[in-house]
């Protein structure tokens, strides 16, 4: 049983040592196409606290209004664009269609 276990031992660090590199990663989003329809997975994904290159990445179709952007007034129903709210890490923690 000892060899079984000096066999397995440095294996299961490896395991740890490599899964613990990937602790702060996020998993890479399929981008949709288009603009948003299904709300819950846009909300899930907004709860993860993406940045704003994560949500270009994600939604490449959907105008980010970040702070600073200048835009149009008009009116849109198709959520196509988004003002997001950032916290002090500039991340996107909420915000709405317009």
């Amino acid at each position: 049983m000892s060899r079984a276990s000096s066999l397995f031992f440095p294996l299961i660090l490896a395991v740890a040592a490599v899964s613990g590199c990937h602790a702060g990663a996020t998993t890479p989003t399929k981008p949709v196409a288009g603009f948003v329809t299904d709300m819950e997975a846009f909300d899930a994904f907004i709860a993860t606290k993406p940045t704003p290159e994560q949500f270009h990445l994600a939604y490449p179709d959907v105008l980010l209004v970040t702070p600073g952007t200048m835009t149009t007034r008009e009116m849109r129903q198709n959520n196509s664009r988004y003002f997001p709210k950032m916290d002090a890490e500039g991340r996107i923690v909420g915000g709405s269609f317009m």
